[in-house]
């Protein structure tokens, strides 16, 4: 027996993707990294999104000196207590999907 085509799923409008995030979950995550950020001066913040900008995501496109100068940023934003903070989220979050 030949077998059938299968119609393409239907495919979901912007409104529908936005309602299907975790608003609320994406919302603590923000205020997570927004206090983090917080603690690095406006110049600070600038220069980190002007090393991220350029270097897009790959450190090897940075000098080595740019690359020690995000080293220090980013040590200063302490990335582990932004994970700290972000890992009862995802449980939680995962706890809800099942």
């Amino acid at each position: 027996m030949p077998r059938r085509k299968r119609s393409p799923a239907p495919s979901k409008s912007g409104l529908d993707r936005a309602k299907a995030l975790p608003w609320a979950l994406l919302l603590q995550a923000g205020f997570a990294v927004g206090r983090r950020a917080g603690k690095l001066s406006s110049s600070e913040r600038e220069r980190l999104l002007g090393l991220v900008r350029e270097s897009g995501g790959r450190l090897g496109r940075l000098s080595e000196k740019e690359r020690k100068e995000l080293r220090k940023l980013a040590g200063k934003l302490d990335l582990r207590g932004i994970g700290d903070d972000l890992v009862p989220l995802i449980r939680r979050a995962r706890r809800g999907r099942r």
